[in-house]
């Protein structure tokens, strides 16, 4: 049994002056994996009635502890209305590292690790997200015995979580937050044609002109997959081809190993049941050459990972799907598309517009999370430091070899 388990709950209450239903839930700390799993129902209905996004959905979060992250204890932080009604979720787990020869207690996002999650944070009802936020953080803080460090990756840099953890720790902890990444993303205008929007981002003419001959080649097609059961040879494409363009490079930090691609076979099917996943296939002939993963969710499209034969490379394969999909996005009535996490010139051309997401770290000033914490930064500053001071070819090719061996993990 894992540490704590035998503690199914633990349960606070803050209370207003004027106690009411909706203004004063309580907290419970769930650590078992068998109530893990019988919250997808719930926790899925509170998911449509709030703006957290996909990577929140318990279709991703729970096959990423069990595929992923089975050693970590979980600490999800579950908010309930006195009549019971699921009102928000913070999934966490701990994480155990060390520093002065006593384990550190680390406490993070699930998801934050190996499958490229964005928007992590709070799932909390539409409206009352500046409430559960200070709600969770005034737990953490009553609490702030069970853990050493808490570090928060990939929140929107807009969050109500950032204000709220300054309030309730400014006084008492170190609060630093960092950038994380830039996710480039385009509005889709209601009545737009895709023509209009090929127009706007000016790629009309080279995507047309590269359409035209693949189109010519014998037994060309474009297919689209999303219901469950039907994910399994698109998928098993995606990651052929995801694994050949990248294999050139040391191979794919985007999808590595066999953990990560059983936690997409998990997370696709569960996904699908719920209409969130389309997976794109061009073909030529029997050989598909060019795959598109998406994920849909609040009326957006969300690139999320992709993949090509190299040979094909030179007939643009890659621009082709990626402008099917912004067609089938803009003649589904979709609202945007997102490219999530990555600044590659590519994704610029389809695109006008950018968000952040960021990171905070939370430790108190003394002890050994702030060791394990200083510790962390100089690391970081010698790596920094050696890689200015190495040749670019030399930095490249310690690169290509760290990808490979995380890829045999």
């Amino acid at each position: 049994m894992r540490e704590g388990e035998g503690r199914v709950l633990q349960e606070t209450e803050l209370l207003s002056e004027a106690p009411s239903v909706s203004s004063c839930p309580r907290v419970e700390l769930v650590e078992d994996p068998g109530t893990f799993a019988s919250l997808r129902a719930e926790w899925s209905a509170l998911l449509e009635r709030s703006d957290a996004a996909v990577f929140l959905a318990w279709e991703w979060l729970y096959p990423w502890y069990r595929r992923i992250a089975p050693d970590r204890a979980l600490r999800l932080l579950v908010a309930r209305d006195r009549d019971g009604r699921l009102a928000g979720v913070l999934p966490l787990c701990e994480e155990r590292r060390r520093a002065l020869g006593r384990p550190v207690r680390r406490w993070a996002f699930l998801g934050e690790t190996h499958v490229g999650s964005d928007g992590l944070g709070v799932i909390a009802e539409r409206g009352r997200e500046d409430a559960l936020y200070r709600l969770f953080a005034a737990w953490l803080l009553e609490h702030a015995s069970a853990w050493d460090v808490l570090e928060l990756t990939d929140l929107e840099s807009g969050s109500p979580a950032l204000a709220a953890l300054r309030d309730a720790f400014g006084r008492t902890h170190r609060v630093e937050q960092s950038d994380r990444h830039l996710c480039p993303f385009e509005v889709l205008h209601p009545g737009e044609t895709f023509d209009a929007f090929l127009r706007r981002c000016g790629r009309r003419e080279n995507f047309l002109r590269r359409l035209k001959w693949l189109a010519a080649q014998p037994g060309f097609r474009l297919e689209r997959s999303e219901r469950p059961g039907d994910l399994a040879v698109p998928l098993g494409e995606l990651f052929r081809l995801h694994h050949a363009r990248w294999a050139a490079d040391g191979g794919s930090q985007g999808i590595r190993g066999p953990r990560v691609e059983a936690f997409h076979r998990d997370a696709t099917e569960w996904l699908a049941e719920r209409g969130k996943v389309r997976l794109y296939t061009l073909w030529v002939g029997e050989r598909a050459v060019a795959s598109v993963y998406a994920l849909l969710h609040r009326g957006e499209l969300l690139y999320f990972q992709s993949g090509y034969d190299p040979q094909w490379r030179s007939k643009s394969v890659g621009l082709v799907l990626v402008g099917e999909t912004f067609r089938d996005a803009i003649e589904g009535g979709l609202r945007g598309y997102d490219f999530l996490r990555g600044t590659e010139r590519y994704k610029s051309e389809w695109t006008s517009r950018l968000r952040r997401t960021v990171a905070v770290r939370i430790h108190p000033r003394r002890g050994a999370g702030a060791w394990w914490c200083r510790r962390q930064d100089a690391a970081r500053a010698v790596r920094a430091l050696i890689k200015r001071a190495l040749p670019a070819r030399l930095v490249e090719l310690i690169r290509r070899l760290r990808r490979r061996a995380s890829a045999l993990r």
